[in-house]
């Protein structure tokens, strides 16, 4: 941090939604957004550097989601907290967010009222989780860690990354250039995400893809 100030990236694939969130935290003399990021693959190569405090990710953005931002970040700047941003009241993207190693989640039409609280708990180190029923849901969830019963994603993290591609209709070719790797690696990858999901086509992977929001209907 800079003396007192919390540096912050901001990142979220609408213009408008930044300025609005800009204009909420930079009305605070202990928080400034210092850099911003349309897509989550900028947002990961902003974070990395070492004047950046605290990331706020949108959870849904073209390239690299939200959680596949935090999953990367977490594993190579494991000391930067990030909170994810969200429309969904839902446990679905609230666990998906923990696991991938963010230290809190903020329901967005609430965010006026909440994100400014959970920038300031996330440096202090504490989580922060939207209102309602999260407490019991995360006890909840807690339980079933310990007891083995928490529900895995089949997919492996490139995987994921292969399905979402496929859902914003790049091709095979387009798939490997972006993600460095062989057209027929990309066709195994396909093959093996429609055995996995039992699914047949593209349309399928483009729900499940949006069902997961891993991509914006």
């Amino acid at each position: 941090m800079s003396g007192l100030t919390t540096r912050i990236l901001l990142a979220d694939d609408h213009a408008l939604v930044r300025r609005g969130l800009r204009l909420i935290l930079d009305a605070h003399p202990d928080l400034e957004v210092v850099a911003e990021a349309s897509d989550g693959a900028e947002a990961v190569r902003l974070a990395l550097e070492d004047h950046i405090d605290l990331v706020i990710l949108d959870v849904s953005m073209p390239r690299m989601t939200g959680l596949q931002a935090v999953r990367e970040l977490h594993q190579r700047r494991p000391e930067l907290p990030a909170l994810i941003l969200s429309m969904h009241e839902n446990e679905q993207y609230l666990f998906e967010a923990l696991r991938a190693g963010a230290a809190g989640y903020v329901v967005k039409k609430v965010a006026d009222r909440d994100l400014v609280e959970a920038c300031r708990a996330t440096i202090r180190g504490e989580p922060f989780l939207y209102p309602g029923e999260v407490t019991s849901l995360v006890k909840d969830y807690l339980s079933r860690v310990r007891n083995g019963e928490t529900p895995r994603n089949p997919l492996t993290p490139r995987e994921t990354e292969v399905i979402k591609l496929v859902a914003e209709s790049y091709t095979n070719r387009q798939i490997a250039e972006a993600l460095v790797i062989s057209e027929s690696t990309v066709e195994r990858h396909r093959a093996n995400i429609l055995e996995k999901l039992g699914m047949r086509d593209r349309v399928e992977l483009t729900r499940y893809a949006i069902r997961n929001g891993l991509v914006e209907p």
